[in-house]
């Protein structure tokens, strides 16, 4: 797929399943329960331990989904993200090093930001999407706020969505959301309960999809 491919999808499917987990044990599993609930872009960080080989597993066994990897910090972790199968790269701040091996790979990139001057920093980097973040403190009102003095800048509010506000957020002109623990407990990850988070992302796809 193409970097323009890649990104029509996670804008078409409106949410990006964020999975962090204490291990690797079942994390196949669990996007595979995600899929199962109409989720198929899934974000796996690298807080996991073995995140890199997982992302070469889960894209391996899953070649309709879309799996990217999460949390990266530096350019080398991007590259052997994007060798491993990771058709996208996310950071949790403004990370010059790491969007410049994503432009130079091809691979999309969001960065992620939460105020104006970050927000406008990281774009002017080059990152595809700016992710929103940490999204809970300011709601989907910060996301139309922003849109008012930078209607071209994508964003992609991650943290406190759910699917009582990912409508809203949308509707105020987020790119995409992405959601982690409210999506994938730590309860039922711990648990293997793949179908409480089967339903769970049956819940928010229904929730975006009305939006």
């Amino acid at each position: 797929m193409t970097k323009s491919e890649i990104l029509a999808r996670i804008r078409a499917e409106k949410v990006v399943a964020l999975i962090r987990a204490d291990g690797p044990a079942s994390l196949l599993e669990c996007s595979r329960a995600l899929s199962a609930g109409g989720l198929n872009c899934i974000e796996l960080t690298m807080t996991t331990p073995g995140a890199i080989e997982l992302c070469a597993t889960v894209s391996h066994a899953m070649p309709h989904a879309l799996i990217g990897l999460g949390t990266v910090l530096d350019a080398d972790t991007a590259r052997r993200g994007a060798e491993a199968g990771a058709r996208f790269i996310v950071t949790p701040a403004v990370r010059p090093e790491v969007v410049c091996a994503c432009r130079e790979l091809g691979v999309p990139v969001l960065g992620g930001a939460m105020t104006p001057t970050e927000i406008l920093a990281s774009w002017e980097l080059g990152v595809d999407v700016v992710k929103v973040f940490p999204a809970e403190f300011f709601g989907p009102g910060y996301i139309k706020s922003i849109k008012g003095p930078f209607p071209k800048i994508e964003l992609m509010p991650t943290g406190g969505v759910t699917p009582e506000n990912v409508a809203e957020f949308l509707r105020n002109g987020a790119f995409a959301t992405a959601a982690g623990s409210a999506l994938v407990s730590p309860k039922a990850l711990a648990a293997r309960d793949w179908a409480a988070i089967t339903e769970r992302a049956k819940q928010f796809a229904a929730a975006a999809s009305a939006a």
